[in-house]
């Protein structure tokens, strides 16, 4: 998971896109509709999951970007644990 890839994506993205993009990588394997950064497609849809849920956080909750990430990450810990 690369913090920089999710901030632009977050920045330049919309949700829409953003689910447009999740879907076209589970169901396609690939990700032509906009640049994400990463390894293979795998980390690609961790970013694009990962902005997902920040920008929603940001929309909706009316959290700054750092605060939306530290939730996220903090989910994803206790998820592995």
């Amino acid at each position: 998971m690369k913090i920089p890839v999710i901030k632009n994506l977050v920045e330049n993205a919309s949700i829409d896109q953003l689910m447009a993009v999740e879907e076209e990588i589970v169901e396609r394997e690939c990700c032509t509709l906009i640049e994400v950064g990463g390894d293979d497609v795998g980390e690609q849809l961790t970013h694009v999951l990962a902005a997902i849920y920040i920008k929603d956080q940001m929309d909706k909750e009316g959290k700054d970007f750092k605060t939306a990430l530290r939730e996220y990450t903090k989910k994803v810990r206790e998820s592995i644990s």
